[in-house]
């Protein structure tokens, strides 16, 4: 509920500057719009905003920055969804004044299409993840030259991985102009950039798949097929809190899984999907579709109906769809997948220790570490190796063991 006088103060935010106004309840204006340079923003909100003040403002690239500085200040700061916006308030007549008054107004009118403000954890993840996904376009953009290189003059590269460092004489070697063999060199010594960075950014998001603030989460996430470390830490950045999604629906529209709708009078029809939503998280969800789709017999067989109705393509965006229910429930309810596979989930969480160190781990050796987190999920009572390789059986800890290391296993009475 908003307070008796209390002013809506709207900020248009720019790069270098922000346009500022208010109204009252009775959306008259009380602050006309003056524009703010960005630098001084802060000292103007000071002396100008009160502490019953609500602001609101677009989500930008600072809007997180503009939120933090103003939160302590006023009694409410509202980010709001500038698609939506524009959609409400669309006009011929385009201003920053008018602009800045038409979301005053709609904050006084309580009409504001508010988004989540995602917590300082929650940025950082994000933020690493979108400088991986920059790394990679990076690389793969020098791969693809180089390939094209070759398609040029009919190569065929060795097998295995062409770019790997043991073909760099092969690369050297090529009959193609001393030109063309500059760009390779540059091209390699690229990708080879941007593969140690990439090592550099990857064992970070593995040091914060076990801090506090994401391991539970993260194994609830890798017990499943067709997620990996990487894929569970791009889908955890993007959901950020799971409890603000009241259903799996709602999860799935967020991610642009959903499919389009348009009915109206006697007309019902649906299509492709709404792809209005976070997109690191619906290229997650596809490329795990197609790993639980190879991995899991039980993805495979209802990817293989849809396949025979829908083709591929379709049947692998369902299976997403799907796959991203179940990471609903789960991380609702806490739970192991009801089709897990103790053995297959063990397997994983071994991969998962063999990337931590003994500190990473708290002290757990790998088969102490796999025991904790079947335990956590109540999966594998009765496993006591993993199957590997050719035949390779790997121990697993007996739970009396986790028990005496980790007591708050313990069932409470």
């Amino acid at each position: 509920m908003f307070e008796p006088n209390q002013r809506f103060v709207a900020l248009d935010v720019h790069k270098s500057y922000v346009v500022v106004g208010a109204v009252d309840a009775q959306q008259d204006v009380v602050l006309p719009p003056r524009r703010v340079p960005l630098l001084q923003l802060d000292d103007w909100a000071a002396r100008h905003l009160k502490p019953t003040d609500a602001v609101v403002l677009e989500a930008t690239t600072n809007a997180w920055h503009v939120h933090d500085l103003l939160e302590p200040l006023v009694a409410r700061v509202v980010v709001a969804h500038p698609y939506h916006v524009k959609l409400i308030v669309a006009s011929f007549v385009k201003t920053d004044k008018r602009d800045t008054l038409a979301l005053a107004r709609l904050l006084a009118a309580n009409l504001i299409p508010e988004v989540w403000v995602p917590p300082h954890h929650v940025r950082e993840l994000r933020a690493l993840i979108a400088h991986r996904q920059r790394l990679v376009s990076q690389r793969t953009a020098a791969k693809n030259r180089l390939q094209s290189l070759l398609h040029r003059h009919n190569i065929v590269p060795p097998a295995g991985d062409a770019f790997s460092a043991a073909n760099k004489e092969w690369w050297n070697s090529l009959s193609v102009s001393s030109t063309e063999k500059l760009r390779a060199r540059q091209d390699l010594a690229t990708i080879d950039h941007l593969s140690a960075l990439l090592k550099e950014v990857e064992a970070e998001l593995t040091r914060l798949s076990v801090s506090d603030l994401w391991a539970n989460q993260v194994a609830l996430l890798i017990q499943l097929p067709g997620i990996g470390l990487i894929t569970a830490m791009t889908v955890l950045s993007a959901i950020g809190d799971i409890t603000r999604f009241a259903k799996a629906k709602k999860l799935v529209g967020y991610a642009g899984l959903g499919a389009r709708v348009h009915a109206s009078g006697q007309t019902h029809r649906s299509g492709g999907i709404t792809k209005q939503g976070r997109r690191e998280l619906r290229a997650a969800m596809i490329e795990a579709a197609w790993a639980a789709v190879r991995s899991s017999a039980h993805w495979q067989a209802k990817f293989e109906k849809l396949a025979v109705r829908i083709g591929n393509q379709k049947a692998i965006v369902a299976i997403a769809r799907k796959l991203l229910v179940v990471v609903w429930h789960v991380l609702t309810d806490q739970t192991a997948d009801r089709h897990a596979d103790a053995e297959k989930v063990a397997f994983k969480f071994m991969a998962w220790s063999w990337k931590l160190n003994n500190e990473l781990r708290d002290g757990l050796s790998t088969r102490q570490f796999i025991r904790y987190h079947l335990m956590r999920l109540g999966l594998g009572d009765d496993l006591t190796h993993i199957v590997t390789g050719q035949s390779t059986r790997r121990a697993i800890a007996p739970p009396a063991e986790v028990l005496a290391l980790r007591p708050e296993l313990l069932p409470t009475s």
